[in-house]
């Protein structure tokens, strides 16, 4: 995939918060017009740091998008502009990522933006706070997973810490290290801006 050069003032400036989580997890993402949702799935697994490993849609509307070939009862999110979706009205829309856990994430258009010379699209321009682990339950699970690591004195806390990375800092996110991320999937490989 490679990152396509949007012509000036076809860049979407999107802002993606995962829901339940207080203080929030975000992103802010710069977004060619024409890019597919299929395309802005891969960007939301980059940006946020997920892994890619569990299924996902799409709610825009009353419409549901997704991977037709893995999800049921979707539209296909790779025949779907993000310039198309705006045009129509949907400036608010859901993306959830691992039907388990539910991690949804709440997508806010704040607007077109112009093309900056030099500039890589996609791109993550902002954000705070780390990812939460793949399969931690949620935010229900993750709330009860950091709890648990937080008192040695519980009878889980060895296998909670260990499962849940003693490296793991909730609080540590890196635009940089985001859009690397994003760079790699989609030029494969990294480059500086």
């Amino acid at each position: 995939m490679a990152r396509k050069a949007a012509p000036t003032g076809d860049i979407v400036k999107l802002k993606v918060t995962l829901a339940g989580l207080r203080p929030p997890v975000w992103r802010r993402l710069l977004i060619p017009a024409d890019m597919t949702l299929g395309e802005l799935h891969h960007v939301i697994q980059s940006a946020m740091g997920w892994e890619g490993g569990h299924l996902h849609d799409f709610d825009v509307g009353f419409a549901r998008y997704g991977d037709p070939d893995n999800t049921d009862d979707v539209d296909d999110e790779a025949e779907v502009a993000l310039g198309t979706l705006m045009r129509a009205g949907a400036t608010r829309f859901r993306y959830t990522y691992d039907f388990g856990d539910d991690w949804v994430h709440q997508i806010v258009a704040e607007g077109m933006v112009p093309r900056t010379e030099g500039q890589r699209y996609p791109a993550c321009i902002g954000g705070k706070r780390a990812c939460p682990p793949e399969d931690s339950g949620g935010p229900y699970g993750l709330a009860q997973l950091m709890a648990v690591r937080a008192d040695p004195s519980h009878p889980d806390h060895a296998e909670m810490a260990e499962w849940l990375e003693e490296d793991y800092d909730p609080e540590a996110f890196s635009v940089a290290e985001a859009d690397a991320r994003i760079d790699a999937r989609f030029n494969g490989r990294t480059a500086r801006r």
